[in-house]
């Protein structure tokens, strides 16, 4: 229902949200200022391009985040030590050596994933007060 014909309410669910890190509040600004891989260092924005929420909510609050991300890259190891094992490799003092090198590559692949998801799923799950307002995500027309 639009209330306004010069309004346009967009509605972006949580999953969506998160998967494209929006802004938790208004889901439509980003919350990076650029792709998860590349050449350049991500930068996250320090408030939303949108609504102008504040992501740092207080002074180091995303000091979380690292255990967030120790969780994440646990997680991580585990699958893909489970992966190599069933696929053939064999858990034994000669290929100890092929288990470090796929778990180290593992963490160097995805360190940038867990980088940004871990401070994605702070925001959208571990941060109290901090709900969707689905009127922040209203567009003007210009």
């Amino acid at each position: 229902m639009e209330a306004n014909k010069e309004n346009k309410t967009l509605y972006i669910s949580q999953w969506q949200g998160m998967v494209n890190a929006k802004c938790p509040r208004c889901r439509v600004g980003n919350v990076f200022s650029g792709p998860t891989y590349g050449f350049k260092i991500q930068k996250m924005n320090e408030v939303c391009p949108h609504c102008n929420l504040k992501f740092e909510r207080e002074p180091g609050y995303f000091y979380v985040s690292m255990f967030v991300s120790y969780a994440m890259n646990v997680a991580e190891m585990i699958s893909v030590s489970v992966a190599a094992y069933v696929f053939g490799l064999k858990l034994e003092y000669d290929n100890l050596w092929y288990f470090v090198a796929i778990l180290f590559g593992t963490t160097v692949l995805f360190s940038p994933f867990n980088y940004r998801y871990s401070r994605i799923a702070l925001l959208y799950w571990l941060s109290p007060g901090l709900n969707y307002e689905p009127e922040r995500s209203i567009k003007q027309k210009k």
